[in-house]
């Protein structure tokens, strides 16, 4: 009896236990079904006894309890409230997806979390309080977001702090100072929002801090130096504020200090010389204050300095010629001061030196034959100086010059010959408002790739040779106001210019000035008469296009209705005895493929919409898996171009030479099946996606970190794609994102190459009436032109070139109405807005060297999307920029 008496006990204690763990269990296994149900994810409770295998879920090592959940980069959205039910969660991360709405509140009962990162979602509304009662809390990362209101004062209590970031919200008030007692806080990222008043005056007093990036807000007051006081800063980023005050002396104190931005502020004084201690000092950035005094020596003691923007300051005196001791100095810009003196040599030797920006001071001295000494030069900047003497002929060495500015100088002599040596200039030439004479050099038509000529208000003379017809890039020139005698050269560039880009030369005629000799009369007048007449039957052509078009789609959508009518009203299937579509013809262009490709299959896969990978303006694309185990993209094209099925043997033709082009970056039809009057075109398949899925969908590629390389590599390769496409007289009809697949070596290859000539096999192009493109890409010509161009194209890629370069949609609401990318990059000066604030920081931020290449990609992107079609670079010359930003 005793025996079973200590038996009951034992078994209830047991008993007791097993319930105590399951109740452990249960709530968590509860909580996270109720979550993946609310979030649709794949993957969860489909083994529900080990939940702490399912994707993203990591549990504790003594117990099944759930300490970390990473849903980071995987498009999701819906209620995040229920995840405050883990309570044993030291790590949440539910960055880069699309959570609307408020932070839940309830996340402040995950009293055990350490790590807490929303950044890069929807979330909106105020930081709640509640998050001030994580006490465990060392890294709190809300960016990126629609944040507005203050820095709620609770989260005073999150002592632990080390990693707190909050930059590109809507916050408001000020920084509170309870920061600066965070004695734990290594990193305080908050720009990009509206943040006013003070920094905290005890902003680092306390901690460690090693990096603060405060940049565009509406900051006042000066740069406490306590940032300074524990000298472990590493990065300061202030630009853009209304920050006032010296530079504090005790900068000094941070030798590890590899990064000072502290431009567009209102800092007044001297830069102190204790700069010269901060030996890991790599970019200085005070460009647009009111600093003044000289520029220090001190500098040349920073021997990483790759970066010295003084720019638009009052800073008077001579450069230091200590500055040429800088080896690694790549930048040197000090325009817009009121510097005097010779050019130092100095400064000219040093060998990395890429841009010199001296203009908008007053050096009086001559221009060194020394100039380029440095072969890496590439941006020289001495307009609107005093400079005198001639232009030297070494100049001719600088073969690496994108951009020559010496405007507005007091330059003599004749232009040297040797500047059309310099075959990679293509920005601009300036030479303008100097004392220049003599005759244009017949070398300078040798700049294929110049856009922007301007020689105005010299004493030149002679005729403007005619061999400037070879400067095949060119957009701008000016050359009013010299001696200039002659007809001007019949070449496009100069017939499109305004009548001010040639008066001032009373010996100068021709187009667009008045016709040379007797020639205007009766033939000019017949010539508008022409033309006239010209305008009137495109307009009545195109229109009746329109109308043709049109009504042949109704037509056969008329019919194709009928068909269908008639045919479920006497019960017939498709043919006649089961739903298997009848297959009209097939073939496969590749030989060692035909017996991997089952038409049947190709069909079958496409009536799947499980089967369907994206849907574009004029196809959707499918996968298919063949009975061999190959896998095919089948691209079917839309219902509005079944009228191809009508042209079967042109079609087919059209196909097999589309087969036959051979570029790298183009998805060529390896085959194609036609069934009713579906057209079905096969290609290989691409497991990484489209170039949007790439950019903007952060589940395609979960662990992908952003990489400036390889997404020059795929601009490159879709600009060098189009190219060819421009060369053998094909016009892409819809370039976007979306058309650009990635093969497992992030290539890219464009693709729906073959819709322009299955529309219209004859000409290769199509009328507007049959294209729309996709929206965000339409080039703003085709609303009224109703014609696909080769310029068009250009704009089409311009967009995708600054989704690359932004990570940014063609059309986001968050640009504000009517504003489409286009409109927000090229409206951003006006805003007020740095290219950092429209680069992807997370690109541009990494290195120099990531920057500088984004911003030359960025200019190219600028010149594609110019919304005078004319004004346009060609592809060809697309693919040279952006190689020439890779060569150097």
């Amino acid at each position: 009896m005793a025996f079973l008496c200590l038996f009951t006990i034992l078994l209830a204690g047991f008993l007791s236990r097993s319930q105590l763990v399951m109740a452990q269990l249960l709530p968590d296994e509860t909580a996270l079904l109720a979550i993946g149900k609310e979030l649709g994810l794949a993957g969860w409770g489909l083994n529900s006894s080990d939940y702490c295998s399912w994707p993203g879920i990591h549990c504790g090592s003594n117990n099944s309890m759930v300490e970390k959940l990473d849903l980071s980069r995987r498009g999701l959205q819906g209620n995040v409230s229920l995840i405050s039910e883990l309570k044993a969660l030291k790590w949440l991360d539910l960055s880069y997806n699309n959570f609307h709405g408020s932070i839940p509140p309830a996340f402040g009962n995950l009293s055990k979390l350490e790590f807490l990162d929303l950044s890069s979602n929807k979330f909106g509304n105020s930081i709640p309080a509640d998050l001030g009662r994580l006490r465990n809390l060392r890294s709190l990362n809300l960016s990126n977001n629609l944040l507005t209101g203050a820095i709620p004062h609770e989260l005073e209590g999150l002592k632990k702090l080390q990693d707190f970031q909050i930059f590109t919200n809507r916050l408001n008030g000020s920084i509170p100072i309870w920061v600066g007692n965070l004695t734990n806080l290594r990193v305080f990222t908050a720009y990009e929002n509206e943040l006013i008043g003070k920094i905290p005056d005890n902003l680092g007093s306390v901690s460690e801090l090693e990096l603060l990036n405060l940049h565009s807000n509406q900051l006042e007051g000066s740069i406490p130096e306590s940032i300074f006081a524990l000298g472990k800063l590493e990065v300061l980023v202030l630009t853009q504020n209304r920050l006032s005050g010296n530079l504090p002396e005790l900068v000094g104190n941070c030798k590890g200090l590899s990064s000072i931005r502290i431009g567009n502020n209102e800092l007044i004084g001297n830069i102190p010389k204790t700069i010269g201690n901060v030996s890991s000092l790599t970019y200085f950035e005070a460009d647009n204050n009111n600093l003044s005094g000289q520029i220090v020596p001190e500098f040349a003691q920073c021997s990483n300095l790759t970066l010295l923007n003084l720019a638009f300051n009052g800073f008077t005196g001579m450069i230091p010629p200590e500055l040429g001791q800088l080896a690694n100095l790549q930048e040197l810009i000090v325009s817009g001061n009121s510097l005097f003196g010779e050019i130092p040599t100095s400064i000219l030797r040093c060998k990395n030196l890429n841009k010199l920006d001296l203009s908008n001071n007053r050096f009086n001295g001559t221009i060194s034959e020394d100039l380029c000494n440095t072969s890496r030069l590439q941006y020289l900047i001495l307009g609107q100086n005093s400079l005198r003497g001639e232009i030297p002929h070494t100049i001719g060495s600088c073969l690496k010059l994108l951009e020559l500015q010496m405007g507005s100088n007091y330059l003599t002599g004749s232009i040297p010959p040797e500047i059309g040596h310099i075959k990679n200039l293509q920005i601009t030439l300036n030479l303008s408002f100097n004392h220049l004479h003599g005759p244009l050099p017949p070398e300078l038509g040798r700049l294929d790739k110049l856009v922007s000529l301007d020689v105005s208000n010299n004493q030149l003379s002679g005729n403007i040779p005619v061999a400037f017809k070879g400067m095949l890039s060119l957009i701008e020139v000016n050359f009013s106001n010299n001696l200039f005698t002659g007809p001007i050269p019949a070449f496009v560039p100069f017939q499109k210019s305004p009548n001010s880009s040639f008066l001032g030369n009373k010996g100068l005629c021709g187009v667009p000035l008045s016709l040379c000799g007797n020639s205007k009369g009766a033939d000019h007048e017949s010539y508008h008469h022409r033309v006239s007449y010209r305008i009137i039957l495109v307009v009545i052509g195109s229109g009746l296009a329109v109308f043709v078009s049109v009504t042949v789609v109704v037509l056969l959508f008329m019919m194709r209705e009928r068909q269908e009518k008639a045919a479920k009203s006497a019960g017939v299937t498709d043919n006649g005895t089961n739903n298997r579509p009848l297959i009209i013809a097939g073939n496969v262009f590749v030989e060692n493929l035909k017996q991997a490709i089952d038409f049947d299959a190709v069909v079958k896969a496409t009536l799947k919409d499980s089967n369907k990978l994206s849907t574009g303006t004029f196809s959707s694309v499918y996968k298919a898996v063949m009975p061999s185990g190959m896998t095919l993209s089948v691209r079917r094209l839309s219902s509005m171009d079944r009228t191809i099925i009508h042209h079967q043997n042109k079609m087919i033709r059209e196909l097999e030479r589309l087969s036959k082009l051979c570029h790298d970056n183009l998805m060529r039809p390896i085959g194609f099946v036609i069934y009713e009057d579906v057209a079905l075109l096969l290609h290989q398949y691409l497991p990484n996606g489209t170039l949007a899925q790439f950019l903007h969908d952060s589940t395609k590629l979960p662990e992908y970190k952003p990489d400036w390389p390889i997404r020059l590599a795929i601009a490159i390769g879709v600009a060098e794609g189009l190219a060819f496409l421009h060369h053998v007289a094909i016009i892409h009809l819809d370039i976007s994102s979306g058309n650009v697949l990635l093969d497992s070596d992030f290539n890219p290859l464009v693709g729906e190459v073959e819709i322009s000539k299955l529309l219209d096999p004859t000409r290769g192009t199509a009328s507007i009436s049959a294209v729309a493109g996709s929206f965000g890409y339409i080039p703003p010509e085709y609303a009224y032109t109703m014609q696909v161009t080769a310029p068009g194209n250009v704009y089409s890629y311009g967009v995708v070139l600054l989704e690359i370069l932004t990570t940014r949609i063609p059309v986001d609401e968050a640009f504000g109405e009517g504003i489409d990318l286009v409109k927000w990059v090229h409206s951003a000066p006006a805003r007020g807005e740095t290219p950092e604030q429209i680069l992807d920081a997370r690109l541009s931020t990494v290195s120099f060297a990531w920057r500088k290449e984004m911003l030359a990609a960025l200019k190219v992107a600028l010149l594609c999307t110019d919304t005078t079609p004319a004004k346009r670079p060609k592809m060809k010359k697309v693919v040279e920029m952006l190689q020439e930003i890779t060569q150097n």
